[in-house]
């Protein structure tokens, strides 16, 4: 029997995604956008040289086609990423009507998204007066702060000081179906924040509004803030069964690692193992050591999104993808005959581009433990499909084996 193993690099597009024109950062269309690219194309021109230097290198993940497969979805150069595959490789398309996790991550599942999201307006204030009321309900104070479109970093530093004076918590948006509350973990308290989110979470969800998510941090006015890892994200139920839960009804076990366990409400996962993008690389290994036969490992990293791509920093996403590619080029040496290791992505987050929002794009899917070989263009859909024929379990979606 068999073990598979999904690892989505959250964020790293590879362009070309044919309804980008459909999808903005602000007033502009994500087309042409391009996350890895245009990260590239920087490395290589000299202009991503913060704690890093040269042409960007990738050998594991180049190795495998992801330099291939990012000129097959975009025909875009990629400057030092011109290995010719050893893996199987191609590009997917995404089908769900967004361009963030959820969406991303159900599709990768077996499940586009069957509805339209709810959207908050980029006003000021951004939420309908009942909700800001609820907010300030569940929280127990007399008001919220922020009530906007903003930078999760940049509004604590704006509120962050006023936040500790009133006690008011910080409720933002993004151009993500999101409500985020930010509040600090000492003078606000974690549980008060987490149990404030699971108040508001069903109305919410009610309304379509894809994850409510807390987004706690430390610090001082004087010394400044800084978010830590005990975000939580409450998402939306899905409305029918994934992948996790069609390996499960296999009787087989899933393991997730990082925010999995927050994207599916814990919906077909047995175990859920979390902290940074460092600590999930040795959970991800230690789950290559000792997954057992059959099982689905599903793991997210985050942080080139949420460190690097919101915040349009090229040379940290460099760095953050080399990071990477070193971890995951030790762990593939180590994968058992038999497995199958799967790395995606969920959407776009192109740091040279404008605003501060995801991009619209196709992403890669990389095969090891399949021989060689290009697969095309597929769709999201497929990855779960592909997965479930290795497992030798029923698919019960729309997708199609790649394998």
């Amino acid at each position: 029997m068999s073990r598979a193993f999904l690892v989505v690099m959250d964020s790293v597009g590879i362009g070309g995604a044919p309804d980008a024109d459909r999808f903005f950062n602000g007033t502009i269309p994500d087309s042409g956008a391009n996350t890895l690219a245009h990260i590239a194309q920087a490395c290589a021109e000299g202009r991503a040289e913060e704690g890093r230097s040269g042409p960007l290198h990738l050998p594991h993940l180049d190795a495998l086609g992801l330099g291939a497969a990012t000129r097959l979805a975009s025909g875009d150069p990629t400057p030092g990423l011109t290995a010719q595959p050893t893996g199987l490789w191609g590009c997917a398309r995404e089908h769900s009507p967004g361009k963030d996790t959820p969406s991303g991550h159900w599709e990768l599942a077996g499940l586009p998204v069957p509805w339209d999201w709810h959207y908050f307006p980029n006003t000021t204030p951004s939420f309908p007066k009942d909700l800001t009321r609820a907010a300030a309900a569940a929280a127990g104070t007399d008001g919220i702060l922020g009530n906007c479109h903003a930078s999760g970093t940049a509004i604590i530093a704006e509120l962050g000081a006023e936040h500790m004076q009133t006690g008011w918590p910080i409720c933002y948006t993004s151009a993500d179906s999101v409500f985020q509350i930010a509040a600090h973990e000492e003078s606000f308290g974690l549980d008060r924040l987490l149990e404030m989110c699971r108040t508001l979470a069903p109305r919410l969800h009610e309304m379509k509004v894809g994850r409510v998510i807390a987004r706690p941090f430390v610090g001082t006015p004087e010394d400044g803030f800084t978010r830590t890892t005990n975000r939580k994200d409450i998402a939306i139920l899905p409305p029918a069964p994934v992948l996790t839960n069609w390996v499960q009804d296999a009787g087989r076990r899933v393991h997730a690692v990082g925010k999995i366990g927050d994207i599916f409400s814990m919906q077909g996962i047995d175990t859920l193992r979390k902290g940074s993008d460092a600590d999930l690389m040795n959970h991800l290994s230690d789950l290559v050591d000792s997954a057992e036969e059959g099982s689905l490992s599903f793991a997210n990293f985050v942080e080139f999104d949420s460190l690097y791509g919101h915040r349009r920093d090229i040379s940290g996403y460099a760095r953050a993808l080399e990071w990477f590619d070193a971890g995951i080029g030790a762990l593939l040496a180590r994968l058992k005959p038999g497995d199958l290791m799967v790395l995606s992505a969920d959407h776009g987050n192109d740091p040279s581009w404008v605003g501060t929002d995801h991009t619209r794009e196709q992403v890669p899917v990389l095969v090891a433990g399949k021989g060689k070989g290009q697969i095309g263009q597929v769709n999201f859909a497929d990855v779960a499909a592909s997965i479930a024929h290795h497992l030798n379990i029923p698919v019960q979606g729309p997708g199609r084996s790649f394998l």
